[in-house]
């Protein structure tokens, strides 16, 4: 297997960008002035900012075929991997809980779901998949399982409004959510990391992990990046018809959204690895690679930091009010304001994480 052995630097390059994005989405200076691509889709339709949790689910996908095909290639056995697989999914679904909790720590009113969350059940389930069963039953799993939801989500009427809806908090996937989901959800009757969207979102890791076969086969260069293309054309395209039946929806996690992005994440991600991998064009890689060395580290710590920046723990304004408040008397305009904190907060995380990778720090849950 060709890319077994090796690091593959335009998966970390994307991984870091991703990392970042989702950090800059998350922290504007004031949610009162945020530049629309910024925004989440109210509900149907797609900006930039939803891009970037399913790119990072498509990359979770890729990694695991990278990591456990060198793995196998030692000649490990796939059970002795399981304790580990379901030890670090339980480790990152306690990170996403503890931030949920952060800082009030208000046990009362905890929300289970969230974006960790997701991503530890997605990595379970891939992995399990990769270690178990064969490629030809990951296509399958995944057609079967974008098909299933549309069928539930368009066919099964919501119990207490007798009809089949599809708005926020009206449809069968809110009302699973609000009969099985404990402690508060996000939307108050609603989660948009539920139960049932969870289904798809697992098919947004399967993608990434067909990504991952085509990279440790035996193919030429040239031609993974070829067949990373075309996939992610193809993907992107069956996505924006789909689109026309089921919306695209990040809440949802519709399953015209899985295609649609993980199309996109496999254009990108065949981009940068023809442009830094083949042709080893590395230079302005490294801002990424560092994020994406220790991305999940990078997250959790841009969970935590707001309560340095975001608290009036230092006096009656914070450090984001006053960044606020001083660039808008300076002249400059509240939204590039926002959006300079928002650059700012991901520069203040970066600097741990860089530290751990100079000092050759790898956090692994």
């Amino acid at each position: 297997m060709s890319q077994t052995s090796k690091r593959l630097i335009s998966l970390d390059f994307f991984r870091g960008l991703t990392i970042a994005g989702m950090i800059i989405v998350n922290t504007p200076g004031s949610w009162d002035f945020v530049y629309h691509p910024l925004h989440h889709a109210e509900w149907n339709g797609i900006t930039p900012t939803d891009f970037v949790f399913p790119f990072f689910v498509f990359i979770v996908g890729v990694s695991i075929v990278l990591a456990y095909t060198k793995q196998l290639s030692k000649g490990r056995e796939p059970k002795e991997m399981v304790p580990k697989i379901f030890k670090r999914s339980i480790i990152i679904f306690a990170l996403g809980v503890f931030l949920n909790l952060f800082p009030e720590f208000d046990f009362a009113n905890v929300r289970i779901p969230g974006v960790l969350q997701r991503i530890s059940i997605v990595f379970l389930v891939c992995a399990l998949l990769f270690l178990f069963t064969s490629k030809r039953t990951h296509w399958i799993v995944g057609i079967v399982s974008l098909i299933f939801y549309w069928l539930v989500m368009v066919l099964i009427p919501h119990p207490d409004y007798g009809e089949v809806l599809l708005e926020p908090g009206k449809n069968i996937a809110a009302w699973i959510d609000s009969k099985l989901v404990p402690g508060s959800m996000y939307q108050g009757t609603w989660d948009p990391e539920g139960i049932l969207s969870t289904i798809p979102a697992i098919v947004s890791g399967i993608t990434g992990m067909l990504a991952g076969h085509l990279i440790v086969s035996d193919r030429t260069d040239d031609r993974k990046v070829i067949w990373l293309m075309t996939g992610g054309f193809v993907a992107f395209t069956l996505g924006s018809i789909w689109n026309w039946f089921f919306p695209i929806n990040k809440n949802l996690w519709t399953s015209s959204y899985v295609l649609y992005t993980s199309g996109l994440a496999s254009l990108a991600l065949g981009i940068s690895y023809f442009w830094i991998d083949t042709l080893n064009q590395k230079k302005g890689t490294f801002p990424g690679v560092v994020f994406g060395s220790n991305a999940i580290t990078a997250y959790v710590i841009s969970g935590v930091l707001p309560i340095l920046t975001h608290s009036t723990m230092f006096g009656e304004e914070s450090i984001r009010s006053l960044f606020m408040s001083g660039g808008t008397g300076l002249g400059l305009g509240p939204y590039f304001v926002s959006f300079l904190w928002a650059l700012l907060f991901c520069f203040l995380c970066y600097i741990p994480v860089y530290y751990l990778y100079k000092n050759k720090i790898f956090i692994k849950v």
